[in-house]
């Protein structure tokens, strides 16, 4: 047993043999889970012929840097954004040279959150060498900062799952 829950690491386990089948490898984008995301992958052994390596972009200064997400995009929709996770997926993709990635930005809390993005917003996007860009933006609710970090590892590996399959 893995520091995971359940039903994480067998998320975890069919996306890395869903990469696999088609002889894919895969990248995280990171902000508020801070790499969690890599690290429930990780947690499995023999992943290093699947998982590449993962960008923990947690400032909008990392995001420009690291991965160029436009500044311009950050500015105008601010970090917690849709448009933003999408060009973190994409800059990610490009940044590694992978086949597919997902990219997660959003609020844990317990602070930060306003009227318009509340405590426990996330928004996911994945992104694949095919050019596929899918977006989803979850409300967790407030929970707890530990809560909405694993429920969006969860999502995030729901997402790249379907995604594979597709």
């Amino acid at each position: 047993m893995g520091i995971f829950r359940d039903d994480i690491e067998k998320l975890a386990i069919g996306v890395l043999e869903k990469c696999r089948a088609k002889g894919w490898k895969l990248a995280t984008a990171e902000s508020c889970t801070g790499g969690l995301i890599g690290g429930s992958l990780t947690d499995i052994a023999g992943s290093s012929d699947v998982f590449d390596g993962g960008f923990i972009t947690y400032s909008n200064v990392a995001k420009n840097r690291t991965i160029g997400v436009n500044k311009d995009v950050l500015r105008k929709f601010g970090a917690v954004s849709e448009e933003v996770a999408r060009e973190m997926a994409t800059g990610a993709l490009a940044a590694a040279s992978v086949d597919i990635v997902v990219a997660v930005t959003g609020i844990a809390g317990p602070g930060g959150g306003s009227p318009g993005k509340p405590v426990g917003r996330v928004h996911l996007a994945v992104a694949t060498k095919s050019g596929i860009v899918e977006h989803r933006k979850m409300d967790y609710g407030d929970p707890g900062r530990s809560q909405v970090r694993i429920e969006t590892v969860k999502t995030a590996l729901e997402m790249l799952s379907a995604a594979l399959d597709g």
